[in-house]
């Protein structure tokens, strides 16, 4: 994909209001950043812009050509769409750990509408459905299905695991389907993280941050490949990840074991999906909350349809 370097200030605008929408999806776990590019039209320009940043770059930052740096990477794109993702994440991280602790079952509602549309947003991307295509959407379906089902552990707070957690949890969150805050309470280091977010603990974010960016500049080069290489097998797997995710989404649940994390917050660590047993109020509130992200993505979908920017 040729990079648009020639967008106006609203169109830069809307990238960072494309850009909060990732942040938002980020920090909630079970929802993907990479979902919310895919949904807007900007995920595989979001992957080449990274992919910029390879060994000419680096050659140019370190011979001090900067104007040339600049024009080598697509620092234009990445700079509005990473403004949106932070500002996302340090404005909304307190509201969305408020609303999982008191209201689980309406935000994974709203969740679960937006990971719905996403499934038939995406599968129209991939332009001829055959056998082994069918084979690649089963193949994310069934992996994360059994991913999203694991019961997070104990780790460490260490600098290192700190740094690999940021490293494995930035691979995910690129990709649609894996939530890069799921991998994140799969390895323990959820809550810590974003405590340190609302703390403002810079050298926990420090850290992380810096896993962060070498495992996207290392990932990020693979799944560019891959999606110019096998673009419908990769969409088709893509899009099984976002099914079976809604393992996780799913907003009814009955909790079978919890623990008490920092600060005396239960926390549970193991679920069971069940349907309402009485329709109430807060199941109508639920299903039109549903409704809502579901139409919230169709019509975001539409809108990238009529014109990319």
């Amino acid at each position: 994909m040729q990079p648009n370097r020639n967008r106006s200030f609203g169109a830069y605008l809307l990238l960072t209001a494309k850009g909060f929408c990732m942040g938002a999806a980020d920090v909630v776990p079970g929802v993907s950043g990479g979902t919310m590019a895919f949904i807007l039209g900007i995920y595989e320009e979001l992957i080449d812009a990274i992919r910029s940043f390879d060994l000419k770059s680096l050659k140019l930052i370190v011979s001090a050509k900067i104007r040339d740096f600049l024009d080598h990477i697509q620092w234009c794109f990445l700079l509005a769409v990473g403004c949106g993702i932070l500002l996302a994440i340090f404005s909304l991280s307190k509201a969305l750990s408020w609303l999982l602790q008191n209201e689980p079952v309406l935000i994974w509602s709203f969740f679960l509408g937006l990971i719905l549309a996403s499934v038939v947003t995406v599968s129209k991307r991939v332009k001829n459905w055959r056998l082994l295509t069918w084979c690649s959407l089963l193949a994310g379906l069934v992996g994360i299905y059994f991913l999203v089902g694991l019961v997070p552990g104990a780790t460490p707070n260490a600098s290192w695991f700190l740094f690999v957690s940021g490293a494995i949890a930035i691979c995910a969150m690129i990709l649609p389907g894996i939530s890069g805050s799921f991998i994140l309470v799969l390895m323990g280091k959820y809550q810590y993280i974003l405590e340190a977010v609302n703390d403002r603990d810079f050298l926990v974010l420090f850290i992380v941050a810096a896993g962060a960016c070498v495992g996207l500049a290392a990932f990020s080069r693979l799944l560019g490949w891959l999606l110019t290489k096998y673009h419908d097998y990769m969409v088709a797997f893509l899009t099984g990840l976002m099914l079976g995710s809604l393992r996780k989404i799913w907003p009814f649940k009955k909790t079978l074991e919890s623990i008490v994390g920092s600060g005396g917050k239960v926390v549970p660590v193991v679920q069971e999906n069940i349907l309402p047993t009485q329709w109430t109020g807060e199941v109508t509130f639920a299903i039109g909350l549903a409704v809502v992200g579901f139409l919230m993505v169709l019509a975001l979908d539409r809108m990238a349809g009529r014109g990319k920017v």
